[in-house]
C-alpha cells in the first residue's frame, strides 16, 4: 500500500467525483461540499486547492489514486494561532487505519507550514467513527455546541477536538 499526501493535479478530476459523488460521504460535510458531486465540482475544488501558497488542502492519494482530500486553514485575527482541519476518505476506505494516517501527517505539516499553536476539528454528534479517527490521531475533546449544525433539515450538535503543537513527538 502506497499511501502519499501531494497536491492536486487537474488529471485527478476523475478520480476525485468519483470518490467524492457519495451521500455517505457529503451528510457530514458543509454545504460547500455538493451531493450530487459532479465533474464541474471536482475541476472548481482542484482549482481552488491549488490556489493557496503554501497549500492548504491535499489530495489523498492511495496506490496512485487519489480517495480523499485533507485540508488544514490557518484562522484569522485573534483567531490567527489555530487553524481548522477538514478531511473526508471515499467510503470504500472506511475503517482501514487510513484517516489517522493522513490526519498525523496533515498535523506535521500544519505545525511546520503555518505560524499557529492548534489545530481543531468540527464533527457532528451522529459521526461517530470520525470523532473515533480524531482521539485515535491524538485530538483531545475540547467542545460541545448544542443544535448549531443544520444540514439536510435536521439540528446536530457539533464537537470540537482539538490538538496542541506541543503533542507533536
Amino acid at each position: 500500500m502506497q499511501l502519499v499526501l501531494r497536491p492536486y493535479q487537474p488529471s485527478d478530476v476523475e478520480n476525485l467525483v468519483k470518490h467524492a459523488n457519495n451521500f455517505n460521504i457529503s451528510k457530514y460535510l458543509t454545504n460547500k461540499f455538493p451531493f450530487p458531486y459532479e465533474e464541474k465540482d471536482g475541476k472548481a475544488f482542484i482549482q481552488l486547492a491549488l490556489s493557496h501558497d503554501p497549500l492548504q488542502i491535499k489530495a489523498i492519494v492511495l496506490n496512485d489514486e487519489v480517495i480523499g482530500s485533507i485540508g488544514v486553514h490557518q484562522l484569522t485575527d485573534i483567531y490567527s494561532k489555530s487553524a481548522e482541519m477538514g478531511y473526508w476518505i471515499a467510503e470504500e476506505h472506511w475503517g482501514k487505519g487510513i484517516a489517522p494516517l493522513v490526519i498525523k501527517e496533515m498535523l506535521k505539516y500544519g505545525f511546520e507550514t503555518f505560524d499557529i499553536e492548534r489545530i481543531f476539528a468540527r464533527t457532528s454528534h451522529t459521526n461517530l467513527a470520525s470523532q473515533q479517527v480524531l482521539k485515535k490521531a491524538g485530538f483531545v475533546f475540547e467542545a460541545e455546541l448544542k443544535g448549531t449544525i443544520f444540514k439536510n433539515g435536521e439540528y446536530f450538535d457539533e464537537l470540537i477536538f482539538g490538538f496542541r503543537k506541543h503533542q507533536l513527538s
